[in-house]
């Protein structure tokens, strides 16, 4: 089997570059007209000339959503169990270098922030920590799955690159989704974001939504850190590796998330800076692409965009999140991943999808329902 890395070698960033910044107007608007759409259609809707069509595309976006979604808003939360971590990432709050305290959830403090996200009316919960390996491992993991079980319907997992068995162990401990980003698909300048430590392979992470897909996890989320490099090449490379994993693991749901740099510990600022007009048009692009991609957005995001963005395209939100571990009850002061620009609560949150005119959904939907 063709795995993702043979297909990537095809593509050369200076080219996706010169093809996304030399579309027309006249180029995005035949791909709007198509009933079906490819790749080349989401390179015209990431151009700088798709930009005089963001209405039209907010419209039918709006619209494709709707009709295959429905109109329910998904929320989540995440729990972070861990800052421990053995990369040096020039972005990160949790990195190697930076001097912080470090904290690792244990059981009793695991279950204590757990039962603070029941109270919230939470039903699907994001485990996420740092990639310490020698800390956080499989085994803490499938620890934590165990313990949390009992109280949330569903569990998904956002941690380092594991093995192939790992994520075997993964799907028989019934994890419902693994997001893995790729940070950047820029090659060239991949190992000046991550000097050090077992993320610095690119390699590595490449193939990892592969050994995700071979393990039969239910869900796989993509997405790249929108202000490293120029998020529409990025973007262009991101979903060239949703279409590859669709092909080839067709059982499998995925989801995509627009995580945009924001301050934290010792991090670099963004080197190319996204507008929130940006980020809609990107939203817009993958969902005229593709109707079946399920959409993420965080609390990184600020207010009015999170509010604006309800009925437009979005299927998830996570909500009153706390980016430390043990930031819900048990230590709320330890150090953020990063800092978060809606700190609302899960309940009026709640309140503002009723007021859009769209149900909150308290966990994803259930694989019966899927066709798997």
């Amino acid at each position: 089997m063709q795995a993702f890395q043979e297909l990537f070698a095809q593509y050369e960033w200076q080219d996706i570059k010169r093809k996304i910044y030399n579309t027309t107007v006249e180029d995005v608007r035949r791909s709007l007209h198509k009933e079906k759409r490819n790749l080349n259609d989401f390179l015209t809707f990431l151009s700088p000339a798709a930009a005089t069509e963001l209405e039209k595309m907010a419209q039918m976006t709006q619209r494709i959503t709707q009709q295959r979604f429905g109109k329910t808003i998904q929320l989540y939360a995440p729990l972070y169990l861990s800052n421990e971590c053995q990369n040096i990432c020039t972005y990160c709050g949790f990195s190697m270098d930076n001097k912080i305290k470090r904290k690792t959830l244990s059981n009793g403090e695991l279950l204590l922030e757990a039962m603070a996200l029941k109270a919230m009316g939470i039903s699907h919960v994001l485990l996420v920590s740092g990639e310490a390996n020698k800390t956080v491992d499989i085994n803490y993991f499938r620890n934590a799955i165990t313990l949390l079980k009992p109280h949330f319907s569903q569990i998904s997992i956002e941690v380092q690159p594991l093995q192939l068995e790992e994520y075997h162990i993964l799907q028989e401990e019934g994890v419902h989704a693994v997001l893995v980003y790729q940070e950047t698909y820029h090659q060239e300048v991949y190992k000046t974001y991550h000097p050090k430590g077992k993320k610095s392979n690119f390699e590595y992470r490449l193939d990892t939504p592969d050994r995700i897909g071979q393990a039969g996890i239910h869900k796989i989320g993509l997405g790249v850190l929108l202000g490293l490099e120029d998020w529409r090449v990025d973007s262009f490379f991101n979903a060239l590796h949703i279409d590859y994993l669709e092909k080839h693991y067709w059982r499998t749901k995925y989801s995509v998330s627009f995580p945009r740099l924001r301050p934290a510990e010792g991090v670099s600022t963004p080197n190319f800076i996204m507008e929130d007009r940006d980020l809609l048009q990107l939203i817009c692009a993958y969902r005229l692409w593709n109707e079946h991609l399920e959409i993420s957005i965080s609390t990184r995001e600020r207010e009015k965009f999170r509010d604006h963005i309800i009925p437009i395209g979005v299927t998830s939100m996570s909500a009153a999140s706390k980016t430390n571990p043990g930031g819900y009850v048990v230590d709320p002061q330890s150090l953020e991943q990063f800092e978060i620009s809606d700190e609302r609560s899960m309940e009026t949150m709640q309140d503002i999808i009723r007021q859009a005119g769209y149900d909150p959904i308290m966990k994803d939907w259930e694989v019966s329902y899927s066709g798997n």
